[in-house]
């Protein structure tokens, strides 16, 4: 009976001992850190991995150092006062140094967000949205979205966080200008196409007056270099007969010669009718 109850009592012990072990050891996974309480106060913080705590005294809380993200969707308005929904989103990372003075200030994360960062996002969100208007968020949204984020991390700078960036997911606007931008673009695209086929139209044009001009260029090269021809056939034909002329003055007999070359051979028609007529020399010797 004795034995019984020794053996009772160690496997009590035992099972004791075995939940005190368990209830001693705990794990931090990555990228959180572990906020070690004593009866409830927050005592230290711990790095990713295995460690050890008093049983039933200590407890630990996982604190989330990586980045975060959080989604807004307001109501708001553009410079021209007009009504726009806007979809907002920021990223933020705890620092993970300060993770314990974040826990002990604030409770944790979802506190830290509702109470702390949420009311200045969304406020530094609507203090800048309004500054712009609708077609410059539409087609620059990074101006607003440097402007919000300037905002903010000043907003934040004295807290154990970094704001890493924010975006403008979406802008949800009017239909009424929806269809007007629309319009807008229509008429902008069939001035755009006018004005190409203005732009070919004039190259068109011009493509002829060069075609123009490159063949009156051409006829007038031709014209040019007949008149140069003629000119110089001129002045061969000048200078021929000019050297002609030297010669006949430097030597009659070239007269007489010539005569000769162009005679027919036949004598000279006179009234005195076809017959022979002696031709007397009446020259004196």
């Amino acid at each position: 009976m004795k034995v019984s109850v020794r053996y009772i009592i160690a496997g009590v012990c035992t099972v004791i001992g075995l939940i005190v072990g368990a209830a001693s050891m705990y794990q931090i996974e990555e990228g959180h850190v572990g906020i070690v309480k004593l009866f409830g106060e927050a005592k230290t913080q711990e790095t990713p991995g295995l460690h050890f705590k008093i049983p039933f005294a200590e407890s630990v809380e996982e604190l989330e150092v990586r980045t975060r993200k959080n989604v807004e969707s307001m109501a708001s308005s553009t410079d021209e006062q007009m009504p726009i929904t806007v979809r907002v989103s920021v990223n933020w990372t705890v620092d993970r140094t300060s993770a314990l003075e974040l826990y002990r200030s604030y409770g944790g994360l979802t506190q830290f967000e509702s109470r702390i960062l949420d009311p200045r996002f969304r406020s530094a969100t609507k203090e800048i949205i309004p500054k712009y208007s609708a077609e410059h968020l539409i087609q620059d949204r990074a101006a607003a979205i440097a402007r919000i984020e300037s905002l903010l991390k000043e907003e934040m700078a004295h807290y154990p966080v970094t704001v890493d960036n924010v975006q403008i997911e979406d802008i949800n606007l009017p239909q009424k200008y929806l269809n007007s931008i629309e319009t807008k673009q229509t008429e902008k695209n069939l001035a755009a196409a006018e004005e190409h086929k203005l732009e070919r139209q004039r190259l068109e044009a011009l493509r002829e007056v060069n075609t123009s001009d490159a063949k009156a260029q051409g006829i007038m090269k031709v014209a040019k270099a007949q008149a140069e021809s003629i000119k110089m056939k001129g002045f061969a034909e000048a200078e021929a007969i000019e050297a002609k002329a030297k010669a006949l003055k430097n030597n009659p007999l070239i007269i007489k010669l010539t005569e000769a070359q162009s005679w027919n051979g036949k004598l000279p028609q006179t009234i005195m009718g076809s017959s022979a007529m002696p031709i007397m020399d009446m020259r004196s010797k």
